[in-house]
């Protein structure tokens, strides 16, 4: 399931959304290296909260694309590039883009909310997240007819929550507020009397 084994054009093909966002992410970080770009691009697209405050909430999207280091990107567009492609093809182009940005966009929100005026944080990993908690939603819904998907995904989402919260610098509000956002309209689109109409039309 989670195997790839496209070449790079295929996999343009048949993962379209995941394919732009992982390039954007890319450019960005590229540009981020540039002198003094990078500086700029931090300063203009962080989620700062006193800056959210003041009006800047362009920030709760920009930020989403900015990473803070190699294995930073490394790890979060290696997530996408392998766990993203099945979650597109069951939902479709639509609902995988609802899933991945409004799961981020809510992580950065909640953040905002309850952290520190002075909190500031970057990086795509709530929507990561919200992925994962797509796929929590298919899970319950295939319990029966296909286990072998819990045996693979929820050891994924338990290490990766634990990660989260062993690791300094790492916004765990994004972290959860993702992966339950996600859950939540994984458990709305997977809903079997609802997929089955979806599924029908496409």
């Amino acid at each position: 399931m989670f195997n790839r084994s496209e070449n790079l054009s295929q996999y343009i093909k048949l993962y379209p959304v995941i394919s732009i966002v992982i390039a954007i992410n890319i450019v960005v970080y590229l540009l981020g290296l540039i002198a003094p770009l990078g500086t700029n691009i931090l300063n203009m697209g962080a989620s700062v909260n006193y800056l959210i405050a003041d009006g800047e909430y362009w920030r709760l999207i920009t930020s989403l694309f900015i990473h803070g280091g190699f294995f930073h990107i490394l790890f979060n567009m290696f997530s996408l590039y392998v766990f993203g492609p099945e979650l597109e093809r069951i939902a479709g182009k639509l609902r995988f883009f609802t899933i991945y940005f409004v799961s981020g966009f809510m992580g950065n929100v909640i953040s905002f909310l309850i952290q520190p005026p002075d909190y500031a944080s970057i990086g795509a990993s709530g929507a990561i997240f919200g992925i994962f908690g797509a796929f929590a939603a298919l899970v319950y819904y295939t319990r029966k007819t296909m286990p072998q998907l819990k045996q693979i995904i929820m050891p994924i989402i338990i290490i990766s929550l634990i990660m989260t919260f062993l690791q300094s610098g790492v916004n765990g509000t994004a972290h959860v507020v993702g992966l339950i956002t996600g859950l939540i309209i994984g458990l709305f689109d997977f809903h079997p009397k609802r997929a089955l109409r979806w599924m029908k039309k496409r």
